[in-house]
């Protein structure tokens, strides 16, 4: 049986883990654990959001001892036109050191949310404030807001995992 970590106690985080992993191995047991990202609260650039999911995922696989580690980490980055993008990456770590990167749906955040990044402000709780909801990122997130439900945070999640784990999938492709 496959043992799997992820890197947050997030119910959309983990879930869209064991939606995954329970296709590819359906006796698989898939916690989450609380783990430092070790990056900014609101991570800024693809470079700083992806560390923060490679440290998610080490940490994860680290306190827990799993076959593999997840870490999922969303974040911004800023257009020079001044534009803010939601973009979110996932690492998957498996316990031989192989390490696989998905990223997905990256999409335009409203002028009042970046106004509220570029204050200091983290996505989470200023979609909380614009919605009148609360914890937001823990149900639909701000994608299953501005698609009115279309897409939802664990579908999006789902499918950065699957995308990560392409390599693992299909490891003679990868070989260098």
């Amino acid at each position: 049986m496959e043992h799997v970590a992820v890197g947050s106690t997030n119910p959309v985080k983990v879930g869209s883990a064991r939606r995954v992993f329970a296709h590819l191995y359906p006796d698989c047991s898939v916690v989450g654990i609380d783990v430092p990202s070790g990056v900014s609260n609101q991570p800024q650039g693809d470079d700083e959001t992806v560390r923060g999911a490679i440290n998610r995922a080490h940490a994860a696989l680290t306190a827990t001892g799993a076959d593999w580690g997840i870490g999922l980490e969303g974040g911004v980055t800023f257009d020079a036109d001044g534009s803010c993008w939601m973009n979110q990456f996932c690492a998957v770590v498996h316990r031989d050191g192989r390490t696989g990167i998905g990223n997905g749906g990256r999409f335009l955040l409203p002028p009042v949310i970046a106004g509220g990044v570029r204050a200091g402000g983290e996505i989470g709780p200023l979609f909380d404030a614009l919605t009148g909801e609360q914890n937001i990122k823990q149900k639909g997130g701000a994608i299953g807001f501005l698609t009115r439900g279309l897409v939802g945070r664990e579908d999006l999640y789902a499918h950065m995992v699957a995308a990560a784990l392409v390599r693992f999938l299909h490891p003679e492709l990868y070989q260098s």
